[in-house]
């Protein structure tokens, strides 16, 4: 094939590969789910990490690639170029990929036993439509107790990385042995440290009115007993939580202190926590399905809001 008949093809894998991008954002959005890649920094963040190391070069099998340090919005979770822009760099990979010219290798973090793009990302993404299986990398180690699968999705992911944050919670705190905690659980990672400040945070101030130390597990079972579920209780007798979609009880718990201390500020300590739940789901409950289901036509058509 000569160079016009390659750029050609070239062309047309692009528009192929990003159409399909295309669709599958629009499935995904109807389902409410991220066709993005799983960001790098997203998961480090919230993961201990134990050791880096560097681990050599390897073949690395491409369906194991699950993110990018830097570029996982250009990309869907299957690698399609999910950006016009993208356009020129993506073709000329592919160009070399048909005139079977040997690219560098890419570099990626091996962390829970999948892999993240370091740099590379439009190679990695045109291997995958080529139908390749491996690719060379340069592989960083990273060790960390948590596990990771390849296919996994965002939502996936973050529900694993919950898991673990609450499974540290409880070997820190016992709470587990004291109290029923399956009531105490989040629908994003992070919480649990917002806990423990909470707790610490009773902790002191029972120690002010006592004029004395307070035991840790003591001001733990006071703030469960006296504050965390009389809150959950308060949440489910005004059946709060239905209107705030793919949240848990616990989200709300943490909101609602929050918006309680904002209220109490506004219109005085004597402002009582019944009164502050029914205003939190008043102002902030979510709409009916059928309005953001309109909300999002307009946005896909790129009409006005009213």
């Amino acid at each position: 094939m000569n160079d016009a008949m390659i750029k050609d093809i070239a062309g047309k894998d692009f528009d192929r590969a990003y159409s399909k991008a295309v669709f599958q954002n629009i499935v995904s959005k109807f389902k409410g789910q991220n066709n993005k890649l799983i960001s790098f920094n997203e998961v480090m963040h919230y993961l201990k990490v134990k050791n880096e190391s560097y681990g050599g070069m390897r073949y690395v099998p491409i369906d194991e690639i699950v993110g990018s340090e830097g570029r996982y919005n250009d990309f869907t979770r299957e690698f399609l170029p999910d950006k016009q822009m993208l356009r020129r760099r993506w073709q000329s990979v592919d160009e070399a990929h048909l005139k079977d010219i040997i690219l560098p290798p890419i570099k990626v973090y091996q962390l829970g036993g999948v892999y993240f793009v370091r740099d590379g990302n439009h190679r990695v993404s045109v291997a995958k439509r080529q139908g390749c299986d491996f690719i060379d990398a340069e592989v960083t180690d990273i060790q960390t107790d948590i596990k990771l699968t390849p296919g996994m999705s965002h939502e996936e992911l973050m529900r694993i990385i919950i898991a673990h944050e609450k499974e540290i919670f409880l070997e820190n705190t016992k709470l587990d042995q004291y109290r029923d905690v399956s009531m105490l659980d989040f629908s994003c990672p992070g919480r649990f440290d917002d806990i423990m400040t909470h707790i610490c945070g009773h902790q002191y101030y029972m120690g002010i009115e006592r004029n004395g130390y307070v035991d840790f597990t003591e001001a733990m079972l006071n703030w469960y007993d006296t504050l965390y579920m009389p809150i959950i209780r308060e949440i489910e007798e005004h059946h709060i939580l239905k209107m705030f979609k793919n949240r848990t009880s616990s989200d709300l718990y943490l909101w609602i202190m929050a918006h309680w201390d904002d209220v109490k500020k506004r219109y005085g300590q004597d402002v009582p926590l019944s009164e502050a739940v029914e205003s939190y789901g008043r102002q902030y409950g979510s709409r009916t399905v059928l309005q953001r289901f309109f909300d999002f036509i307009k946005k896909l058509f790129g009409m006005k809001q009213e």
